[in-house]
């Protein structure tokens, strides 16, 4: 069965969660099969495999599962990008507007090397927001975005229109439509 087979057969369908209407792709039984998530993290490294990539940036806090494992398949360090708070170290942060108000997300100052290629990844890509406010805060401390990948494609709400100013190499490795 191919990846993209396997991963869509994985992940589970939560309807109203966190709130009515919405119906969440909860990845956590992607998790319990090993194998899989070896596929994952070697499909999203060949996918990158001619792109310089100098650090992994996860996002809190889905982004850390697969940020880790991938920072562990490049070779190179992991960033974590956290909430506003949850960082015990100086911090720059960056503040962006949600659907119902705004959020801040946060990392440690001292962790971007000026001009080194880092790769964003979170789980899913919806809007683009979160992975936007990772990008700028690449972009305060003169890193480069190498590019945006994902598990999750939730193409119909146009989320990588709003990252492709930052790079065009933006890869999910499952999509939805609708």
């Amino acid at each position: 069965m191919l990846l993209e087979q396997r991963l869509l057969k994985s992940v589970r369908d939560i309807p109203d969660f966190p709130k009515a209407g919405i119906l969440f792709k909860d990845i956590t039984p992607v998790l319990l099969d090993t194998v899989l998530c070896h596929d994952i993290t070697e499909a999203i490294r060949e996918a990158f495999r001619t792109v310089r990539v100098d650090g992994i940036i996860g996002i809190e806090s889905r982004g850390f599962f697969f940020g880790m494992m991938l920072s562990q398949r490049f070779n190179v360090p992991f960033i974590p990008v956290r909430k506003k708070g949850k960082l015990p170290y100086k911090t720059v942060s960056y503040e962006y507007t949600l659907e119902y108000g705004t959020a801040m997300v946060e990392m440690h100052q001292d962790v971007i090397v000026e001009g080194n290629h880092y790769l964003v990844h979170d789980d899913l890509l919806a809007t683009g927001g979160t992975a936007a406010a990772a990008a700028e805060l690449i972009a305060m401390q003169r890193g480069r975005v190498a590019g945006f990948a994902f598990l999750i494609g939730l193409d119909f709400l146009n989320g990588d229109k709003v990252l492709q100013k930052y790079s065009q190499k933006i890869t999910s490795l499952i999509h939805y439509n609708n």
